[in-house]
């Protein structure tokens, strides 16, 4: 959300509009082959330039036959992740809204109320977290992999599984051109920047002239999470964390090479003005 309120702005000074997916079915984990090739289809559809956002996993528009995307995408520690969902849908200004609007029940107190290192010591299914496990229900946010995997659901689906995190980074290598954090942002900042300067440029300036302090999502009602819980989550998570440090190592590698870039220009401006001295003096 931080991201796309960033383009959103950005979109005013670089002349582009930002068409957030409206997902009013809810968002659904995998598509189905007719499905991917009608939302591909509305995305080459919309007017050249244009950003499309959606809470979509990969869709692979070669195989489709059609022109690839510029794909960005942010990630987040796999175990912080799933904290701030498990207390974003049990805050009251979430919840309360979503069910007068459908007409449907209140939930239980005891959901409502239910803290996060309960839910794990036990034992409930919502915090139990079994490697290989297959997708539990709609709106399960434990696979972080599952945005970059694609839509097979045999191949991507299982939780924290070898070949779910390898199709992952393969994705994420060939086709993403950034893939940031908001925890490291001033290197995702500078990053996108350079990568894709025709929707980036300026994004720093624009982001720290005040959207930086006007956080989305932010849930007050978050309660610090004791060591040894997230100790004991992290076990569970162990490929899930190895895609996120993955992601992280290609960010900085990218925020490396331009900073060497930048070191060459000075090394070329530093010689050349040696050069212009040694001529000088030779004069």
């Amino acid at each position: 959300m931080q991201l796309i309120e960033l383009m959103r702005q950005l979109g005013k000074v670089h002349d582009y509009e930002v068409e957030k997916d409206p997902q009013n079915g809810g968002v659904i984990p995998l598509l189905e082959t007719a499905e991917q090739s009608d939302l591909i289809d509305n995305i080459v559809n919309l007017e050249d330039g244009t950003v499309f956002a959606s809470h979509v996993n990969f869709l692979n528009f070669t195989k489709h036959e059609q022109p690839r995307p510029i794909y960005v995408n942010m990630v987040r520690d796999p175990v912080e992740r799933v904290i701030s969902w498990y207390y974003y849908i049990r805050a009251p200004w979430v919840f309360v809204p979503g069910r007068r609007r459908n007409n449907r029940e209140m939930p239980n107190p005891k959901w409502v109320n239910t803290e996060f290192e309960q839910c794990v010591t036990s034992g409930e299914k919502v915090c139990t977290y079994i490697e290989n496990s297959l997708l539990e229900h709609v709106g399960d946010h434990r696979r972080q992999t599952l945005f970059f995997c694609g839509h097979n659901e045999f191949q991507c689906t299982p939780f924290n599984a070898r070949l779910p995190l390898q199709l992952a980074k393969m994705n994420v290598e060939r086709e993403y051109s950034v893939v940031g954090t908001w925890e490291h942002t001033n290197e995702t900042l500078a990053v996108l920047e350079a990568y894709v300067p025709r929707y980036f440029a300026d994004a720093s300036k624009m982001y720290y002239s005040g959207l930086h302090s006007d956080k989305q999502n932010v849930n007050p009602m978050k309660p610090h999470i004791p060591q040894n819980i997230l100790d004991m989550v992290r076990r569970n998570f162990t490929r899930e964390i190895e895609f996120y440090q993955f992601c992280r190592q290609r960010l900085h590698k990218q925020y490396l090479a331009l900073k060497l870039n930048d070191l060459k220009r000075v090394d070329k401006s530093l010689a050349r003005l040696s050069e212009a001295k040694e001529m000088a003096i030779s004069n």
